[in-house]
């Protein structure tokens, strides 16, 4: 057993040490539980924990016996994703109290595979602008980024080793940078959506939040349901990493430009082949192109809510994502679906000399302030153009929060992307 409490495990070590009987899964949710009880008030994580049920689930994978590769592994899920035996408010006081008649698909996998769900993590409201209570782990006054924010938390105050969140722009890297945990965004279309409320569908992915690049790789392949490979180890010789500084570097505070600057030069000196990549200026759009798109779909998605709870929409969301939506006309939006594939197209050309680009996660650390989440400009391009990214914990900002390295990878090549993050985070240890 690692030298560490059950909670802080990562789990790849809580699943090998329930199958070494080292220790029950009854043990690590009740090492969970206790954690939770000291640090939720502080917090605020989870929109819906029962311990008795998180108790008696426990008790039944220890009676069954080895079930698959997360057997006895704590998991908190997004409270937009749908739980047979949980409440799913969708953020929203519109939905409170909501029982799900069965499991979204990715639940139902993570069972299979013998995850215990611990309950259901604070999203914001219909996963868009609206915080929910979550704070910041390591300072209250903080966001803890949106709209993953119970996910990006209960992971990174080790209160589970795993979380799903869901991302339409920014919602799963940005709250795993702030945080410090290891968050993952998968190839667009890769993992199965269904029992999960759609904000924007084009764009709209489950997102994998973890302490470990191990725990995310594991993770997926449990969620495309495939037997777990790991990830294979990479020559850095033959790894090419593109340093994208985007058209908004701007935007990123002095303290994240020094640490990607220093990064670039750090991993070339380390073996990579590292070189500058500038993206054209059709990328310039892309937040347009994004918001035209998400805005379109998520306010047709809510057409209920619109015409039958006007008022318990909040003003937050009345006078962003649901003004830009209306606004935007069905030729504006189809305009937008062809400039997103055209730019996808063009980040295809900028993969033919990388393996991987090296680009910010957010703008710094988790901003100061409850009523906003943070810019979310440094995920929009690539969740707009579907290719998987991940954002590792490498760095340390001025006021001694987490800062992330985001990595993105070409559509469809996520495992090469897990490889090139396994060499990167080696070379901070």
């Amino acid at each position: 057993m690692p030298d560490r409490d059950l909670h802080q495990l990562t789990a790849n070590e809580i699943a090998r040490a329930v199958a070494a009987g080292q220790c029950s899964a009854v043990d690590v949710a009740q090492a969970c539980l206790d954690h939770i009880a000291e640090r939720e008030p502080q917090v605020g994580a989870w929109e819906f924990l029962d311990p008795d049920l998180v108790l008696k689930q426990a008790r039944e994978l220890d009676a069954a016996g080895p079930r698959g590769p997360l057997h006895g592994v704590p998991v908190g899920i997004k409270d937009i994703i749908d739980t047979a035996d949980m409440p799913t408010a969708y953020g929203s006081p519109i939905h409170a109290g909501h029982r799900p008649h069965m499991d979204a698909v990715c639940v139902a996998l993570t069972r299979r595979a013998g995850g215990l769900i611990m309950g259901k993590t604070v999203t914001t409201e219909f996963a868009n602008r609206h915080p929910g209570k979550t704070r910041h782990p390591r300072d209250p006054q903080r966001t803890p980024g949106g709209s993953s924010s119970g996910s990006g938390a209960a992971v990174g105050d080790c209160m589970v080793p795993l979380a799903l969140g869901t991302q339409t722009t920014a919602s799963t890297i940005r709250p795993a940078a702030f945080n410090g945990c290891v968050g993952y965004r998968p190839t667009w279309g890769d993992l199965r959506m269904a029992g999960v409320m759609e904000a924007a569908g084009s764009v709209d992915t489950l997102g994998i939040i973890a302490r470990s690049v191990e725990d995310v790789v594991l993770y997926r392949d449990v969620l495309i349901d495939t037997t777990p490979e790991p990830a294979v180890e990479i020559d850095p010789r033959q790894l090419r990493i593109g340093y994208c500084r985007s058209p908004f570097w701007d935007q990123a505070d002095a303290a994240t430009q020094k640490h990607l600057d220093a990064c670039a030069k750090h991993l070339a000196r380390a073996g990579a082949n590292v070189l500058d990549v500038a993206l054209p200026r059709d990328f310039e759009q892309i937040e347009s192109v994004h918001r035209r798109i998400s805005s379109f779909e998520f306010v047709r998605n809510r057409a209920w809510e619109i015409d039958n709870h006007w008022d318990g929409i909040s003003d937050t969301l009345k006078m962003g994502r649901l003004k830009h939506g209306l606004a935007c006309t069905f030729a504006e939006y189809r305009a937008a679906r062809t400039e997103a594939e055209q730019l996808r197209l063009l980040l295809d050309d900028e993969f033919a000399d990388c393996d991987v680009l090296l680009t910010p996660s957010a703008a710094g650390e988790a901003p100061v302030g409850l009523n906003e989440t943070g810019t979310a400009v440094f995920c929009s391009i690539w969740t707009t153009c579907h290719v998987p990214s991940l954002t590792l914990p490498l760095f340390t900002g001025p006021n001694g929060l987490p800062l992330g390295a985001q990595l993105v990878g070409r559509r469809n090549d996520d495992r090469r992307l897990f490889a090139a993050a396994l060499w990167v985070m080696a070379q901070y240890k």
